[in-house]
C-alpha cells in the first residue's frame, strides 16, 4: 500500500528507544559488579587498618584481628555473587509483569458438572457406564446422589436467544430454532448477519445474554465445556494443521483411530488421492501450519480430520470456501456421505451447497427472517430467491464469458 517509508520511520523510532534502553541497562550492570567489588576491598583494608591499630594499641589481638577480617571477606562474596546476578534478576522481572497480567485475566466461566462418557447398552435398553469403547456416548448427569444417563444424540435447540458481543448491540434476537438428530440444517444470509455467532454460541465460545440452548435436552451451562466441545467436530474457514505427517494431522480429530480409519476418512474427504501423489505419502511432513501445500488441499485435510472423528454433531462453516468448483462437486457427496445420521449444522455462502438440508434459515439482522426447504423457500419468493437468483445469474453470466472466448478462438 506504499507505505514503507511510514512504517520504516516506525520502526527506526522503535529500534532507537530499544538501542537506548539496551545500553542503559547493559551499563548498569556493567558498573554494579566493579564498584560492588571494589566497595567490599575497600571495607576490607579499612578493617585491616582500623584492626591493626587496636591490635597495636592492645585493645585486641592477632587472633580476634585474622578471625575479623576473615569474617569481612566471607560476608563481601555473597554480595559480590548477588551482583553478578541482578542483570538476570532484572529481565526475569520484566517477563514476570507479562505472566502477571495472565494470571490477572479473567477465568472462563464453566459452572458445569455434567460430563461425557463412555457408555454399553444393557438388555433392557438402560445405559450404563463402562470403560471400553463401544462407540456410544451418554451424558453423565448428577441427580438425587446418583446419576442419570442421557445418551448422546445431537438434539441442538435454540429458545428464544438473545446476544451481543457488547451490551450496548444486540447481534441475535430472540433466536429460536431446532436441530433434530440426522438433521442438516443450513444459515445463510449476508456478511455479518449472526450465522457464524450461532455457531460459537453453540460451542459456549461466548456466554448469551438471555435464553437457553438445549443439547439433548440439557442446558448447554450445565455440561462441562470441555465435554461439550469433545461431542462436536467443526470444519472451518481458517485450517490450522501442526508440525507432523499428514497421517497425524488426521488422527488428530481421534487419537486412537487406526491408520486404515485414516485412510478411510481421507477418501471421504477426497484428500487419499493427491496424498498418494506425495512423495512420502501419509507419512509426508507438514511445517508451519501446512505451508507446503495448498489452501484447497489443507482444507481436505480438515474435513478428514472431522470424519475420522465420527461425532453425533457436524459444524461446516464455509467448509468449503477455499475449494473450486470441481473439487467442491467432488466432495459434496462425501459430505453428504458424512453428514448421514449425524446432526449438521451448515454455514455457507454458496447456496448450491445446501440445496439439500432438511431446513434452510435466512438469517438477516439478527432474526431469521425466513425458513424452510429449498424448494419451499424458493416458492415463497423472498430474501431466498433473491440471493439465489443473484448466484444463478452470475453463474450464467460466467458461463456466458467462457462461451464467448471459446468462440473467439474457434474464429
Amino acid at each position: 500500500f506504499n507505505h514503507e517509508e511510514k512504517d520504516f520511520e516506525e520502526f527506526c523510532s522503535l529500534n532507537e528507544n530499544f538501542r537506548k534502553e539496551s545500553t542503559s541497562a547493559l551499563t548498569y550492570a556493567g558498573f554494579m559488579i566493579p564498584v560492588i567489588v571494589s566497595l567490599s576491598y575497600l571495607n576490607y583494608a579499612v578493617s585491616a587498618c582500623v584492626g591493626g591499630i587496636f591490635t597495636i594499641k592492645g585493645i585486641m589481638d592477632l587472633g580476634s584481628l585474622s578471625a575479623y577480617l576473615v569474617y569481612v571477606r566471607q560476608s563481601a562474596m555473597p554480595l559480590n555473587q548477588f551482583t553478578q546476578q541482578i542483570n538476570f534478576l532484572l529481565s526475569a522481572l520484566s517477563g514476570a509483569e507479562r505472566i502477571f497480567d495472565m494470571m490477572d485475566e479473567e477465568p472462563e466461566i464453566d459452572e458445569g458438572n455434567i460430563t461425557l462418557c463412555n457408555v454399553r447398552r444393557n438388555e433392557d435398553n438402560s445405559l450404563s457406564e463402562c470403560e471400553e469403547k463401544t462407540g456410544i456416548f451418554a451424558w453423565k448427569v448428577p441427580e438425587n446422589n446418583t446419576y442419570k444417563y442421557v445418551e448422546l444424540k445431537g438434539d441442538v435447540r435454540f429458545d428464544n436467544v438473545v446476544f451481543g458481543y457488547t451490551p450496548e448491540k444486540t447481534i441475535l434476537n430472540k433466536i429460536s430454532l431446532y436441530a433434530k438428530p440426522g438433521q442438516k440444517i443450513a444459515f445463510v444470509g449476508s456478511t455479518g448477519a449472526g450465522k457464524t455467532t450461532i455457531v460459537n454460541l453453540i460451542n459456549r465460545f461466548y456466554e448469551i445474554s438471555s435464553g437457553t440452548i438445549y443439547y439433548d435436552g440439557i442446558d448447554i451451562r450445565r455440561i462441562k465445556k470441555d465435554d461439550l466441545r469433545h461431542s462436536l467436530s467443526m470444519v472451518i474457514q481458517d485450517t490450522h494443521l501442526f508440525t507432523g505427517t499428514i497421517a497425524d494431522n488426521i488422527r488428530y480429530g481421534n487419537l486412537s483411530a487406526t491408520d486404515e480409519e485414516v485412510r478411510q476418512a481421507a477418501i471421504i474427504a477426497n484428500a487419499d488421492s493427491f496424498i498418494n501423489r506425495l512423495p512420502d505419502g501419509y507419512d509426508t511432513m507438514l511445517y508451519s501450519d501446512g505451508s507446503n501445500l495448498s489452501q484447497g488441499q489443507r482444507q481436505l485435510l480438515a474435513i478428514a480430520r472431522a470424519a475420522v472423528s465420527k461425532p453425533p454433531v457436524l459444524i461446516l462453516d464455509e467448509a468449503t470456501s477455499a475449494l473450486d468448483n470441481t473439487t467442491e462437486l467432488l466432495i459434496q457427496n462425501a459430505l453428504d456421505e458424512l453428514c448421514k445420521g449425524r446432526t449438521t449444522i451448515v454455514v455457507a455462502h454458496r447456496l448450491s451447497t445446501i440445496r439439500n438440508s432438511d431446513e434452510i434459515m435466512v438469517i438477516s439482522e439478527g432474526q431469521i427472517k425466513e425458513k424452510g426447504t429449498h424448494e419451499e423457500l424458493i416458492r415463497e419468493n423472498g430474501a431466498y430467491k433473491i440471493l439465489y437468483d443473484l448466484q444463478f445469474r452470475d453463474s450464467e453470466t460466467h458461463e456466458e464469458q467462457k462461451l464467448a472466448e471459446q468462440l473467439k478462438i474457434v474464429n
